[in-house]
């Protein structure tokens, strides 16, 4: 009998929230899948360790090869393309964080834009079925109309991050355009759950609450934030990698470049102070603290910091007509999956 035929992905990132997620399920639906990351220490890379365990326990017949480099790195990225022949390419790699963009900007030119046109210049040279990659909800800068739509204009961005991440998307359009690689990229909107980022405001809040310190709260608390649950994002990713924009010859018999760009998020802004009071009750539930915690002499609220926005919400319904799939994962119920995590993880 004929040997099932693997499709083999390359996940960069992979060590990340959103890219170890990814390649667990795609392990679980049959990929072969190599990893790519540096495991920089952005953040405590004893999580990103945690996750590539997961990863491990995760791979029971060896589909999964892990490789611990740089993407800015060119002839590592010729390397991998050329030993593998990819048929899908997820690119998740990146200097996150807004923040951090002010402090430290050539960690973003070095990730996000020389390690994504290397990123180009490999599926160029080795062509795959489709190159899918990280767009970010903070293209949409100060966009004061709600909700955020793919059409919206999106060239005032208010932080480097959210310039590295448009830059992407003119790139991905131009090589599409030049050498007809379908490339659809996705704009995520603020990604929580288990497991994920502790530069994230849900994460970074528990960890100061638990140390007895005071957590503050940007733009007097007049702030609402799109979360989307982390198994939504992988859903939505894994439905677009199956779903590449066709290449069609334009007026001038010319390809046309075959492009798309979806909005993630859960359509389902929070203010922030809701959220925190949700954070802070499932929290206590899950014994990660003490039920007679006084969270009011821990709250401070503050003005907006530079580069933050005071809304981000998603219109998804570009992604619900073309993938049938809609992020829809109750704010609660993410959290509370947080919290047990961090009970465990952290052994309290």
């Amino acid at each position: 009998m004929a040997q099932q035929k693997h499709y083999v992905a390359l996940v960069t990132g992979a060590a990340g929230f959103i890219g170890a997620f990814l390649s667990k399920r795609l392990l679980a639906d049959g990929w072969v899948v190599v990893g790519l990351d540096n495991v920089n220490g952005y953040y405590d890379p004893g999580i990103k360790e945690a996750r590539l365990a997961m990863l491990r326990d995760a791979d029971h017949d060896g589909r999964f090869t892990f490789v611990r480099g740089d993407l800015a790195d060119t002839a590592l990225v010729e390397r991998l393309f050329a030993e593998n022949g990819f048929d899908v390419v997820v690119n998740l790699a990146a200097q996150a964080g807004v923040r951090y963009s002010i402090e430290n900007p050539k960690a973003y030119v070095d990730s996000n834009l020389v390690g994504f046109f290397n990123i180009l210049e490999a599926c160029r040279h080795h062509p795959v079925k489709h190159l899918v990659y990280a767009s970010s909800s903070s293209v949409y800068g100060g966009n004061e109309k709600v909700p955020f739509s793919e059409d919206d204009n999106v060239d005032s961005p208010v932080s480097l991050y959210a310039a590295t991440k448009k830059s992407n998307e003119l790139m991905a359009h131009a090589y599409s355009k030049l050498y007809s690689i379908p490339a659809t990229g996705l704009r995520f909107f603020t990604v929580y759950g288990p497991m994920g980022r502790p530069d994230m405001a849900y994460f970074g809040f528990t960890n100061k609450l638990l140390r007895g310190e005071t957590i503050k709260i940007f733009n007097m608390g007049d702030c609402k934030r799109d979360f989307t649950y982390v198994d939504d994002i992988v859903e939505g990713v894994t439905r677009v990698m199956a779903n590449p924009p066709e290449v069609k010859l334009g007026e001038d018999g010319l390809p046309m470049a075959a492009t798309r760009i979806y909005n993630i998020g859960n359509s389902n802004p929070e203010n922030l102070l809701d959220f925190v009071d949700t954070l802070q009750r499932v929290l206590v539930e899950e014994g990660v603290l003490p039920a007679d915690f006084n969270f009011e002499a821990h709250r401070e609220l503050v003005p907006m910091q530079p580069g933050d926005v005071p809304v981000t919400y998603a219109d998804t319904s570009k992604l619900e007509r073309d993938t049938g799939f809609k992020p829809s994962t109750p704010l609660e119920d993410g959290l509370r999956t947080f919290a047990k995590w961090y009970r465990e993880y952290y052994g309290l």
